[in-house]
């Protein structure tokens, strides 16, 4: 069972030499894998893993990126890996970060997975 929880927030930026200052609206979702609960069926408890979110949210939401610990380099795939990091930490379920921005039909995003070890 595959479940997923997305949340938003809004930052700046800059990615020299290749930007000055600038902001996006972020798109996260947070995909969780597992057995599926006897009761519920859920992959992970969805309100536990809120928790966490809101926990990343109030670091990330209007915030300049790069004065964040760990995102000197604030890309997005650099980005996508320092959420899906804070999130393994309690989620043992976390499978994938997906990340985006931009409007529909005009966005651009990566996906963090990290390999499992065989």
């Amino acid at each position: 069972m595959e479940t997923y929880k997305e949340f938003t927030f809004e930052a700046a930026h800059k990615l020299e030499p290749y930007s000055g200052l600038h902001g996006h609206s972020f798109k996260v979702s947070v995909h969780l894998v597992g057995e599926p609960d006897p009761v519920f069926g859920w992959a992970a408890n969805l309100y536990e893993v809120e928790k966490q979110i809101e926990e990343i949210h109030k670091i990330l939401d209007h915030t300049y990126l790069n004065d964040i610990e760990g995102l000197s380099v604030p890309s997005l795939e650099n980005l996508a890996k320092w959420i899906y990091d804070r999130l393994a930490e309690k989620s043992p379920a976390l499978q994938r970060v997906e990340l985006k921005r931009g409007a529909e039909g005009q966005a651009e995003g990566c996906v963090y997975q990290p390999a499992k070890a065989a």
